[in-house]
């Protein structure tokens, strides 16, 4: 059977198991923003540059195997934009990673009630990613929508945000404001275009 099973039968991947992992290590990289950001700590940005190492493998791992495999349980093509987004999402974090770092920037705090939004949109997408196993795209309606009204908050806050920037003599703090905050509207962004994607994934499956 051994040898049927490795030269013959064609190969199977456990894909919602796959994806459920590169979730889980997308929504541990937008805590660590978090984390950084409500520490008021720079210092824990290293948590998200060795996260993205990790991230980076699972991508190219689901990557390698939706390229090796016959037949798989989803349409081929919505997995593979699944993969490359839930990838965007987490080199969005690490993009956030590196302007900090750049500009070294010391407060950080005042971008914690847009970081607390993002965690709670990667937790819902990570949800409906693991909610796709049971084949039920009404399961999933929920979360996707109360994403895509998150992503309107991230905006609203983001717009508010540069609104008070602007009022200041400081340009140098403004320009360097407006950078962050349209990295973490850009992370904002990348979960809602991959909740699409995963609502999109959903539908062809019924």
């Amino acid at each position: 059977m051994g040898f049927i099973s490795n030269y013959i039968l064609p190969k199977s991947v456990d894909f919602d198991s796959a994806l459920q992992s590169q979730a889980h290590i997308t929504r541990m990289m937008v805590e660590d923003l978090q984390a950084v950001c409500r520490e008021n700590n720079p210092e824990m940005l290293e948590h998200i540059a060795d996260h993205a190492v990790e991230a980076r493998k699972l991508k190219s791992d689901n990557m390698k195997d939706l390229l090796d495999v016959f037949i798989t349980a989803y349409d081929k093509e919505s997995i593979y934009r699944i993969i490359t987004q839930l990838d965007w999402v987490a080199l969005s974090v690490k993009h956030f990673e590196l302007e900090v770092t750049a500009y070294e920037i010391g407060s950080l705090n005042q971008y914690q009630h847009i970081a607390d939004i993002l965690v709670e949109m990667a937790a819902l997408l990570e949800l409906g990613i693991t909610r796709l196993s049971i084949k039920n795209p009404k399961a999933m309606d929920p979360d996707i929508e109360l994403i895509h009204d998150k992503y309107d908050d991230v905006v609203s806050l983001c717009a508010e945000s540069i609104a008070k920037l602007l009022k200041q003599d400081n340009h140098e703090q403004i320009m360097v404001g407006r950078e962050i905050l349209a990295q973490l509207k850009d992370v904002a962004k990348r979960i809602h275009i991959t909740a699409n994607t995963l609502e999109d994934m959903a539908l062809k499956i019924i």
